[in-house]
Order: C-alpha cells, then structure tokens, then sequence
C-alpha cells in the first residue's frame, strides 16, 4: 500500500494560516460565515471512516476502496478515485491530514462559503486520485487526503493573493511539502500535485472577479474542470486496456 502523507508539518506556518483571516462579504459571491461546519464534518467523517478501516484492517480496506489503476480501469470500479480520498495508512498519516485541514480549512470555508468550500475540498481530492491514476503505476494502492489537503493550499494561496492576505507562510509550507514528496518514498507525489493544481483552479473560479453572470461563470469554470479530469481518466483506461490487452480477459 502506497500511503499519501502530506509531510513535514510547519506549526507556525500553519498557525499563521489559520489566523489570517476576516468577516468579509465572500468574493465567490455568497455571505460570510461564522463556524467551519463543513470542515469540522470532514474531519468527523474521516476519523470515524479511520476507525472503521482500523476494525476492519487497513490494509485490506484499502486494497478494497484505495486508488487502484487496474481496479478502475478493468473492473469499473470509479468509485476508487474518490473514496481513496478519505482512507488513510496509519494514525500518523490521517493526523498530519487533519492537523491541516483543521489548520486552513475554516479560513477557506470562511471565505468562499460552505457549499463553495465543499465543491472545492471533493473537487480537490478527485483531481488527486485522478492525477494518481493516470500517473502512477498501475500496481499502485493509494490512499490519503494529500489531494484535497494540497488542494487547500493551492486554494489558499490564489484567494489569499486576492484578498490581499499575507499568503508567504502558506507558500513556504507548501514548498516544503512539494520537496518531501518527492524525496520520501512511499508518498504519492502524484496526488499532491493534481489536488493543488485543480484546488488552485477551483478557487479561481470562485474568487476571480465576474463583472456579470457570476454564477454561469461559476458553473462553467467547474464544468470545464470536471471534463479535463474525465479527459485524463478516458486517456487513461484506455491506455490501461491496451497495456493489458495480450493478457486476455481479466477477473478481479
């Protein structure tokens, strides 16, 4: 099994994140929110999943929900790209997800709102099993919320940089984890930068300025973004198929 840690953590990079927020009117168009629901429900969600796979074994949980090339290419089973998302290796693993998830999180739900912040977190980790999928070996098992977590960094610096916040820490931290990644092994570098690249992209849609129609661009931004990941999956099946083609009819 493949795990997906974030990294090495910066405490006081993340603390500053965290408090570098406002009650502003959100530039994604909706109203200002005062509790982080969606992202206390996500960590609930995760960790109850977490002890559900620790009963179960997490191994074998994994194999069975991970993100896993031949089991969605060959056995149809799409929901592996985003389930893997809330699956983790170890207590280390899904404690470091959540620390910053805790951390960022409410400043982005704050800003774009809870739906728009939820968009963007599901968003986020699909671009993560999708970017692994397409990338990765395909004997490849991996788990973990890296993508949506990088994806909330991307998200972080873009809003930041637009609502003038100081983003400098949040750049650091990512800089940091981006070099782990890909000198740990065992880390799934490939789902972090697919949930940052698409976290990034998500946020733009919501944050940039839409002089009319604001929620049609909206809605056209993150339509657009859904069909480059359908892209890379049919590319990807297909390419899987062909490989595995000379081998005959598969069981899984």
């Amino acid at each position: 099994m493949v795990a997906a840690p974030v990294g090495f953590q910066c405490p006081e990079c993340v603390a500053g994140a965290a408090t570098t927020r406002r009650r502003v009117t959100t530039p994604a168009g909706g109203a200002p929110i005062s509790k982080p629901l969606v992202t206390y429900s996500l960590i609930g969600i995760t960790a109850a999943i977490f002890l559900l796979q620790f009963a179960l074994g997490i191994n074998e949980v994994a194999t069975d929900w991970g993100m896993w090339p031949v089991g969605i290419a060959i056995g149809g089973e799409w929901w592996r790209l985003l389930t893997a998302a809330f699956l983790h290796g170890s207590f280390l693993h899904i404690a470091f997800n959540m620390y910053v998830l805790f951390a960022l999180g409410p400043t982005l739900e704050r800003i774009l709102g809870h739906g728009r912040y939820l968009t963007l977190y599901v968003l986020a980790a699909l671009g993560g099993g999708v970017a692994s999928y397409a990338f990765s070996d395909i004997r490849t098992v991996s788990v973990g919320a890296s993508g949506a977590i990088f994806g909330l960094m991307g998200a972080l610096i873009v809003a930041g940089r637009r609502l003038r916040y100081d983003i400098t820490q949040v750049v650091i931290l990512l800089a940091i984890n981006v070099v782990i990644g890909f000198i740990s092994p065992g880390v799934d570098w490939r789902a972090h930068f697919g949930g940052l690249v698409v976290g990034a992209a998500v946020a733009a849609v919501f944050v940039l300025p839409a002089r009319h129609h604001r929620v049609l661009v909206q809605a056209s931004g993150l339509i657009g973004i859904v069909l480059i990941l359908a892209g890379l999956i049919a590319w990807r099946t297909a390419q899987i198929n062909e490989l595995l083609a000379p081998l005959g009819q598969i069981t899984l």
